[in-house]
């Protein structure tokens, strides 16, 4: 199987890859940390989305689709939400999520209505259908989390949550300065 993972221990009982190791080693001549830290963090999300795959096994939504219709679903019974709005919440390009509400909208999980505030606009709303395959998906994904988390502490999981969200701020904040903004 391809994606089995062998990882060894450091003397301080921390989790390292030897294979990533190596191969940053050989690339980097030097201090490997962020670039095994980097691997790390591929690794972890690789391993997260495996198990949302698998958990939506026969429900054919992409990561992408999911988080556009679990934020439908959030917005409450009347509420629509705006393709921009959509893009801005996710962090990705209006083409991108009007692909994503193409999909649900062919799926029956979401449809475009048109925004009474502004003719001019369009939101996306979740359907009943939509709301179905939430209920559904919900208990497998509660099931799933917990099981990939198992040993994790409250303190463990604020402190990755913050450290994926400071990188991720990291890469926003370069990305500017790169652009020159």
């Amino acid at each position: 199987m391809k994606d089995v993972h062998k990882f060894d221990q450091e003397p301080d009982g921390s989790l390292f890859d030897p294979r990533a190791r190596a191969a940053m080693s050989e690339f980097v001549g030097g201090d490997t940390a962020p670039f095994e830290a980097a691997a790390a963090v591929r690794t972890a999300y690789q391993a997260v989305e495996r198990m949302r795959a698998h958990g939506s096994e026969g429900r054919g939504l992409s990561s992408g689709a999911m988080d556009v219709l679990l934020r439908l679903g959030a917005a409450g019974a009347g509420g629509g939400i705006s393709i921009g709005d959509l893009a801005q919440a996710a962090g990705v390009s209006s083409r991108n999520v009007t692909g994503l509400v193409d999909t649900l909208e062919r799926d029956g999980l979401a449809r475009r209505v048109q925004d009474s505030r502004d003719r001019r606009s369009v939101l996306a709303v979740i359907t009943d259908e939509g709301r179905a395959w939430i209920e559904a998906f919900r208990t497998p994904s509660q099931m799933a989390m917990r099981a990939m988390f198992q040993g994790f502490t409250a303190a463990d999981l604020t402190a990755l949550r913050h450290l994926c969200l400071r990188l991720a701020d990291n890469q926003q904040r370069l990305s500017a300065h790169l652009e020159g903004r």
